[in-house]
């Protein structure tokens, strides 16, 4: 309907100015609750064609269209916004074709699609993940599948970070202090054994540290000197040196942690279309440090360090190969970006990573320009906040993080305490419960950090997140299961449906404001595209799913008497529906047909 009006509104203004308005000149929204009409036209933009005051131009348009809109009943002006009253049948013919239409705020995936390289989650193989990496994956995800729905071809990407000092850290720490410890003797699952042994790195780090203080070591000296680092270093020396012991015990750690990582993205719900691996790119990221040397676009420090200078641009003097001839995770981006433009041939490429790492991706990209690649302008960072505690920041070498899977596992129990307590899960097997309690947990857990816009930090409160009622993902989708128990009523009942004319009238103001926010899906969908936001679907879908309830507690629908009443109510509820879904689906949330 706001397309159809919008062609309305450019012929008004050439049949009244004589000139041609541009379509984004046309501002098309929801008319406020406190102001009579349906639709309403922002003037404003409009005035330079018109030469006109806001009023009269306002006026003078919605003469035009009462008179030439088949759709139009009637408007007012406030001000420079025309307000537009809708006759009570284009809310029908709006319902019809919305039902009519299969890929209704889809768009299609084709040969023209623009190719969109999205990497997410990116997990280190020196500890497990926790709640600031679901932020990370939920978003990842989450955007991915807006992109899709927006119809541009999606690859998922995900960089494991299994080489380094950090990994090393670990390693070190588990060949002195492990006494051959596995997940299978420990009983502990292979990503947190590892990350037990990171930790237990930084303890005797810090104490080495403390020492030799206090024996006249200034702290930098300290750091750089304290035995457990200057192994660690060792170690990453040996294992870039390809030290047979030493990449064998890589192996093994690191598949400890993958086995474990499975286990939790597979609780997440998240795949992947590839994962890369940093030990698989890093080398070729290491060749163009050596080349662009040879090019005089690098230059080697008194310590032997290569780096690129990027002061004249506004940054700095950026390390990227250490003098030991190791490597640094600038290095591998360089190496791991070729990669993935030789087999994709992208035309963007995502980066959905913690805003701490804003500077980072301003280098690669000003690095991968310097080095030559003509598609480094295709590079965009997606930074988004923190998740933070009401105890402050999350530190993984302190052992003071919220662990994914213990989160996970609270949240679930939450989602089946609270719904017994509602009897929710009564009269349900024990696989229907199960099911049907962990959809609830992640719906909670994603829908609670996804509506948050994503640029701002999150204070993260699993509570409130679990509640059936209000701004949650338990009452989106308790909306959804409500409208599937219509229909099974409808069927239990034996009432036949029957096509609706397209000329019924008989909307009331709730009903049309309804069908007016189902009507709003695609540019909901739009603007979470261009803004990259799944917080634009999950408030739209939240508003929606109030709207319904509101509906169908004003409103009879199975009972309704008169067919062509009840089967436009059935219509609203089942295009309802279908728009949850597909919302709750971009959120990477599914639903349930019975709560």
């Amino acid at each position: 309907m706001e397309e159809n009006l919008k062609q309305a509104v450019i012929l008004a203004v050439k049949s009244i100015y004589g000139k041609d308005a541009a379509e984004q000149q046309i501002q098309i929204q929801k008319t406020k609750k406190e102001f009579d009409g349906d639709l309403t036209l922002v003037v404003f933009p409009l005035l330079k064609l018109s030469g006109k005051k806001p009023e009269d131009t306002a006026n003078e348009i919605g003469d035009y269209l009462v008179k030439n809109w088949a759709n139009a009943k009637g408007f007012n002006v406030v001000k420079g916004f025309l307000n537009i009253v809708l006759k009570k049948s284009a809310i029908s013919e709006m319902l019809l074709k919305i039902d009519a239409d299969e890929n209704f705020g889809i768009t299609p995936i084709t040969d023209k699609s623009k190719k969109i390289v999205l990497e997410f989650s990116s997990p280190n193989t020196n500890k497990p993940l926790h709640l600031g990496h679901l932020r990370n994956n939920f978003l990842g995800d989450s955007i991915s599948r807006i992109l899709k729905a927006g119809g541009n071809n999606v690859i998922k990407v995900n960089l494991v970070n299994d080489r380094g000092i950090h990994i090393c850290k670990s390693m070190l720490a588990w060949k002195k202090w492990g006494h051959g410890e596995t997940p299978e003797t420990s009983g502990i699952k292979g990503d947190h054994l590892i990350g037990n042994y990171y930790v237990e790195f930084d303890k005797h780090y810090k104490a080495e540290i403390k020492e030799l203080m206090a024996s006249g070591m200034t702290e930098d000296e300290a750091k750089q000197k304290a035995p457990s680092i200057v192994e660690a270093h060792q170690m990453l020396q040996k294992w870039e040196q390809g030290d047979p012991d030493t990449v064998a015990l890589w192996k093994t750690m690191n598949s400890w942690v993958y086995d474990g990582f499975d286990v939790t993205y597979k609780l997440m719900g998240i795949t992947f279309d590839k994962i890369y691996h940093e030990s698989e790119t890093y080398l070729e990221g290491k060749q163009y440090v050596v080349d662009a040397l040879e090019k005089g676009i690098c230059q080697k420090d008194e310590t032997g360090a290569t780096y690129i200078d990027l002061t004249a641009d506004g940054l700095d003097k950026k390390i990227l190969l250490r003098s030991d001839g190791t490597t640094v995770y600038m290095t591998q981006d360089l190496g791991t970006a070729a990669m993935r433009h030789r087999e994709w041939n992208f035309d963007e490429h995502i980066y959905v990573v913690g805003n701490e790492q804003d500077y980072h991706f301003k280098v690669l990209k000003l690095v991968l320009k310097k080095m030559g690649f003509a598609w480094s302008d295709a590079i965009k960072h997606f930074s988004y906040g923190m998740v933070e505690l009401p105890e402050g920041k999350m530190k993984s070498r302190e052992g003071t993080v919220v662990d994914a899977d213990d989160l996970i596992a609270e949240m679930t129990e939450t989602a089946r305490k609270t719904s017994e307590e509602l009897g929710k899960l009564d009269e349900m097997s024990k696989e229907q419960q199960d099911i049907t309690v962990s959809t609830i947990a992640m719906a909670a857990l994603k829908y609670f950090i996804l509506k948050v816009d994503p640029k701002k930090t999150i204070l993260f409160n699993p509570k409130e997140s679990i509640d059936f009622n209000g701004n949650t993902g338990p009452f989106v989708l308790y909306t959804y299961a409500r409208i599937q128990s219509i229909f099974r009523k409808l069927a239990d009942k034996g009432i036949a449906r029957e096509p609706l004319a397209a000329d019924f009238d008989k909307a009331t103001d709730v009903e049309g404001t309804l069908v007016q926010q189902i009507a709003a899906f695609p540019a909901a969908v739009n603007d979470a595209c261009t803004m990259c936001s799944p917080a634009q679907i999950a408030n739209y879908v939240y508003e929606l799913s109030k709207q319904f309830n509101q509906f169908y507690h004003d409103h009879q629908i199975i009972n309704e008497p008169d067919p062509q009443i009840r089967e436009f109510r059935l219509l609203i509820a089942q295009n309802t529906g279908r728009v949850v879904k597909k919302c709750l689906n971009m959120l990477g949330i599914g639903v349930l047909e019975r709560m």
